[in-house]
């Protein structure tokens, strides 16, 4: 498999020094006792924020210090071919910065941070999709003082990194148990083939009638991350779908394990009552948890597709959670894992998601984690669905590094599956499934 080029710009090592003698009067809070914050800006992708740190203006920024990501953009080809087109014609392309004193947010409409100063840092991208390359690193003068000694100044560093890319696309929606091609510039190719169906209560261990022949030791193991009681009312259960590669062996399994319910009273999966898929892998001849994502319906203004979703290091060990987030139930969005940290992902549309560090949600070196048992590090996947109601055929990205084997490959293809049909599965219960998603027992009733 051949990966896509995509290119990875990170900004990181924050910070702000006044000199005291540039202490504004007193009606105006100094920042070395108001948090300071920056608004990050790429042309045509979202506009990021992050915190900016103070430091006092003798000290230097050391060169061993913890580095921290404020901000990430993840390019294209297209990306990259696009904002060059655009600079033969117009400016050179520039990552802009702007630093506030104050706090995030408005008041009555109005932004609540005052203005510091604004930084521009020229990109060149080219030859950037196979090698590395540092913008800055270092610091500015920023403010109206900017060209005297007295100015405030402002650190941070600016690179760009290959991250090379496998692009997978589902055929067809995943209940409709569709090919997936693995995708190259203008070329297609299949590498997938997905099988949806419907589990009965009993035959919670049977996953594939190619893994029928299990080791009766590993029976029950899965009861114990899902829930094995009927529950009355309203419920979706039984989903499964199963990954196969051309040759028709299983490669990968997304399994329903906990049902989505409604909560009692309401018409809706609840946050404290979610409902939870595993991901599996094959392994001495039967399946192998591999990961878990559980999702619910929030509610509020947001009235999105709440989800959470971590590894299954063994059978002993605590599970590594990597994202925890929110999609947009009318809009879709991307689920993202990335380890880097900092603020909203860079390619983030309506909805997308961001992703915490591993567990305990911390960063190490420039957001990388750093947590034992932890395997993955920067951008890890995405994978973009649609809302409710639209033809949803979710688009993967995985990342090389994650990648040594087709089965690592089918594993993230299983997971977008079971993010597009926790879309589903967590719709009101006042709305109808297409029929797909319902078995004949559902029809019947």
């Amino acid at each position: 498999m051949d990966p896509c080029p995509f290119v990875r710009i990170t900004v990181g090592n924050l910070a702000l020094k006044i000199p005291v003698a540039s202490k504004p009067a007193r009606s105006v809070v100094h920042p070395s006792s108001s948090p300071c914050f920056c608004k990050i800006k790429l042309k045509n992708f979202p506009l990021q924020t992050a915190v900016v740190p103070y430091i006092p203006p003798e000290n230097q920024f050391p060169d061993n210090q913890l580095q921290t990501l404020a901000a990430t953009f993840h390019l294209s080809k297209a990306d990259i071919d696009k904002l060059a087109a655009k600079s033969i014609f117009s400016a050179k392309l520039c990552l802009k910065i702007a630093i506030y004193t104050g706090r995030r947010g408005t008041t009555c409409g109005v932004n609540s941070g005052r203005l510091l100063g604004k930084v521009s840092v020229p990109l060149d991208l080219a030859g950037t999709e196979s090698r590395a390359c540092v913008f800055h690193s270092g610091w500015i003068s920023i403010g109206k003082e900017a060209n005297k000694g007295s100015s405030a100044q402002f650190h941070l560093n600016v690179k760009a990194e290959p991250d090379p890319r496998f692009v997978f696309q589902f055929d067809g929606e995943p209940e409709c148990s569709p090919q997936v091609f693995q995708i190259r510039g203008n070329i297609r190719q299949p590498v997938f083939t997905c099988k949806f169906s419907f589990r009965s209560t009993g035959d919670r261990n049977q996953r594939s009638r190619s893994l029928q022949s299990e080791p009766s030791s590993s029976r029950g193991w899965l009861s114990s991350f899902g829930s094995e009681r009927e529950r009355p009312g309203k419920e979706r259960k039984g989903w499964s779908i199963t990954v196969h590669d051309l040759s028709g062996s299983p490669v990968a399994a997304a399994s329903m394990v906990t049902p989505f319910v409604a909560s009692p009273g309401s018409d809706r999966v609840s946050r404290s009552n979610p409902g939870s898929w595993l991901i599996l892998r094959p392994g001495d001849g039967t399946w192998k948890p591999w990961a878990r994502l559980e999702a619910w319906r929030e509610r509020g203004s947001s009235d999105g597709l709440g989800y959470r979703f971590e590894l299954i290091p063994d059978m002993s060990a605590a599970a590594i959670v990597l994202a925890e987030s929110t999609l947009s139930s009318g809009k879709g969005g991307k689920f993202v894992i990335d380890l880097g940290g900092g603020g909203t992902n860079g390619r983030a549309t309506p909805g997308s998601a961001t992703s915490p560090a591993c567990s305990p949600r911390s960063s190490g070196d420039f957001g990388y984690g750093l947590w034992p048992f932890c395997v993955y590090r920067g951008f890890v996947m995405s994978a973009r669905v649609e809302g409710e109601g639209k033809c949803s055929k979710p688009c993967v990205e995985v990342s090389v590094q994650h990648v040594n084997c087709t089965e690592d490959a089918a594993a993230f293809v299983a997971l977008a599956a079971a993010v597009d049909l926790s879309m589903d599965a967590c719709r009101l219960f006042s709305q109808r499934l297409r029929k797909e998603l319902c078995n004949h027992q559902d029809l019947l009733g």
